[in-house]
């Protein structure tokens, strides 16, 4: 993992921070920033009107293979990606844009490592890409600063990401110590702390992969992390090893909480 205090590389990081890792949906972010550069610049419309197709249809993960509405503007579309991860929703937006936009946003913040492979799909075969997505906790680190910044695409389309990416529902890595230590609402974090705190994050997960990157600002601190956890696939269903798995994570999360708001002296 890499921690980024107020955009300075901290010395908890990983000695292996350059290797490109699976990330499971954590490559959503990309997505939604191409999406947003799109509509800041014109090219696309925060009300234009989205329909799901039967090419486009996988559950898992997300609520609008649950709903009756066929068709949401974009703006719902990207927050439900941005919300829980929605899987139908992220096809959608990635059928409209294409994948080709996605990695040319993706090359123009100069990530090299990472990146977003595919659309989602419920089985992959020998000719798809073997995983939805890869990245480094070196450059996810640093997007995740320069988007709590507005220094990734643009402030104006840096803030829908933030917008889109700060409803999210998964707490269970990283976020589990905001919502333990700080008090964090998983479902309102920008009301759980009042104007002293800005959080978002996106977390992934697949056999044998746990991730969780995102930013957090507490009384004018900033903290951006990126935590990845991939181990073999024989051990995918391993129950043991995914409880040390999430154990990491939540000591993670504590580590930037403390960063964030360091604790008072003991009474």
């Amino acid at each position: 993992m890499t921690l980024r205090v107020d955009g300075r590389r901290m010395p908890l990081s990983s000695p292996r921070a350059h290797l490109p890792l699976c990330t499971a949906s954590v490559g959503k972010i990309l997505l939604l920033l191409a999406v947003a550069r799109s509509v800041v610049d014109g090219e696309m419309a925060l009300d234009e009107p989205l329909k799901r197709t039967p090419e486009d249809w996988v559950q898992d993960s997300g609520l609008w293979h649950t709903l009756s509405s066929e068709t949401l503007p974009l703006s719902d579309v990207a927050g439900l990606v941005g919300a829980v991860s929605d899987n139908l929703a992220t096809n959608v937006l990635l059928r409209r844009i294409g994948l080709e936009a996605v990695a040319r946003a993706t090359a123009s913040l100069g990530l090299m490592r990472t990146a977003l492979h595919d659309k989602v799909r419920g089985e992959r075969g020998p000719t798809e890409p073997p995983t939805l997505s890869v990245g480094t906790t070196l450059e996810l680190s640093w997007l995740a600063s320069r988007i709590m910044r507005g220094a990734a695409m643009g402030s104006d389309a840096d803030r829908l990401v933030r917008q889109w990416l700060s409803a999210g529902v998964d707490q269970s890595l990283v976020g589990a110590a905001f919502v333990e230590r700080l008090g964090l609402d998983p479902l309102a974090h920008h009301e759980s702390l009042g104007g002293g705190l800005r959080y978002w994050n996106k977390t992934g997960t697949d056999a044998g992969v746990r991730a969780d990157v995102g930013a957090a600002t507490v009384d004018g601190r900033t903290v951006a992390w990126a935590a990845i956890a991939n181990w073999d696939a024989e051990r995918a269903d391993d129950p043991a090893l995914a409880r040390q798995v999430l154990r990491g994570m939540h000591a993670i999360g504590n580590t930037i909480v403390q960063h964030l708001r360091p604790l008072e002296p003991s009474r």
